[in-house]
């Protein structure tokens, strides 16, 4: 009996299945993100208490005898349940990475597709000021984007999405670039089809896979670099749960021997890099036609 023709779909999740460190990274990211959307539901207490109970500020959790028990990784300076803003701040976090990545995929898809297409001077002009953006650090352009629109969050997740959009750029060129060659492009070019139905029924579609790979791993940094720009105080502002304010804010307590108060958050933002850098590797390797067998 012939064995039915697997649809790409299929083949996608059979692949996926035989790789460990993918579904690794993946169990990792499904629970961060189970860990934002319940945070409500599973957060033992919340995450700005009003009025602060100072008199829990700094007291341990679970490993300490006189730990506090509603409060299982111990409380921050100001007596808030850290575990609490640890759920919270997931959902901060990983929103703010999402964004900062999509903003740059519209940026970067939109400029890629029209340097690659068309050429010429568009391409020149394009290309050139991506090689501009290039030549600054990304953090460092980050935060002079951010000292120009203010501080907060949202102008946080603009900064990071326009500083990662030559990258994306690039890569959706470079597949554009192949793509526009293929001889049923030509053809539809000589059937008289748009440029608007070419870029968007056939040279798009078949360029999105490196991206949507690209784009995974991208958010990894972007949710690091959301936390350093938090860190220095020009993200997500007091009392907002974001795991790079809460490191800013805790950091000094290590060396009083509250360790607690800076080392969960850092290990949060450690497991969702980690998540997604092993997730990302392995749709790369999944998704690039070289490796299938």
């Amino acid at each position: 009996m012939e064995r039915t023709k697997e649809t790409k779909t299929q083949e996608l999740v059979r692949r996926l299945k035989y790789n460990k460190s993918a579904i690794f990274g993946l169990v990792i990211v499904i629970i961060l993100i189970l860990c934002a959307i319940l945070a409500n539901y599973i957060a033992p207490n919340s995450p700005t208490p009003s009025p602060p109970e100072l008199f829990k500020a700094l007291k341990p959790g679970f490993w300490s005898e006189d730990g506090l028990e509603d409060m299982p990784l111990g409380a921050d300076g100001l007596g808030r349940c850290v575990l609490s803003r640890i759920l919270y701040g997931a959902r901060v976090s990983l929103t703010a990475g999402f964004v900062a990545v999509g903003i740059a995929m519209f940026l970067g898809i939109t400029f890629g597709v029209m340097a690659g297409y068309y050429g010429g001077w568009v391409d020149a002009v394009i290309m050139r000021i991506v090689d501009i953006m290039f030549a600054f650090p990304a953090l460092l352009l980050a935060i002079v984007i951010v000292t120009v629109l203010g501080q907060g969050l949202d102008k946080a997740m603009i900064a990071i999405g326009i500083v990662y959009t030559p990258q994306m750029a690039r890569i959706i060129r470079s597949s554009v670039l192949y793509i526009k060659e293929m001889e049923y492009i030509e053809v539809q070019k000589a059937i008289g089809s748009s440029d608007a139905r070419i870029i968007f029924r056939h040279v798009l579609p078949n360029s999105i896979a490196p991206v949507i790979v690209y784009g995974t791993l991208m958010l990894a940094t972007a949710i690091l670099d959301c936390a350093a720009l938090g860190f220095l105080g020009l993200g997500a502002q007091p009392p907002t749960p974001e795991w790079g304010a809460m490191l800013s804010k805790s950091y000094s307590y290590i060396v009083s021997g509250a360790w607690w108060a800076a080392t969960f958050p850092g290990i949060a933002i450690l497991l969702s890099v980690i998540g997604l850098n092993l997730f990302g590797d392995g749709l790369r390797d999944i998704l690039d036609p070289r490796l299938k067998t």
